[in-house]
């Protein structure tokens, strides 16, 4: 697993992510937790933006990894932080990996964050498709993308 025994704390790992993002040119960061999830948010060209980091569940850390023994709170309480950070830094990496190709012209922000795009009741873009995708209202054909061209040798 990324970063699973990661030393750098959520904090460092949350403002590491704040300053990518206005050093691409945000306008604004904020983040909250709740129970076990977390949610960044920034806006960038006049839009704003979410996204959602599901967080381990305490519970499922107080026993061993193959769930032969029963950890000590202490115990218990070290292996969900080490998870959390390690979640965080996996967000981390996704953020840097899409402004590096923004950076590189590869793509945009828009085009890498639209599922994270807030739309105007206050869900994102993700939450108001995401039910069609499972149900498998799209297509299930690739596009026609014209004649292949193959490359001379």
């Amino acid at each position: 697993m990324y970063a699973s025994q990661t030393m750098v704390s959520v904090d460092k790992s949350r403002s590491e992510i704040e300053r990518l993002l206005m050093r691409h040119g945000a306008q604004g960061f904020a983040y909250a937790t709740e129970g076990n999830s977390a949610m960044i948010g920034f806006r960038h060209n006049n839009l704003a933006y979410k996204i959602f980091l599901p967080l381990p569940e305490r519970e499922q850390f107080n026993r061993t990894p193959k769930g032969r023994k029963r950890r000590y709170a202490e115990d218990a309480e070290r292996a969900w932080e080490q998870a959390c950070r390690s979640h965080w830094r996996a967000l981390g990496l996704i953020v840097k990996a899409k402004l590096e190709a923004v950076a590189l012209g590869i793509t945009t922000i828009e085009k890498e964050f639209a599922p994270d795009l807030i739309m105007g009741d206050g869900r994102t873009l993700y939450e108001h498709t995401s039910a069609a995708i499972v149900a498998g209202k799209v297509p299930k054909a690739l596009p026609y993308f014209g004649p292949v061209i193959e490359a001379s040798r």
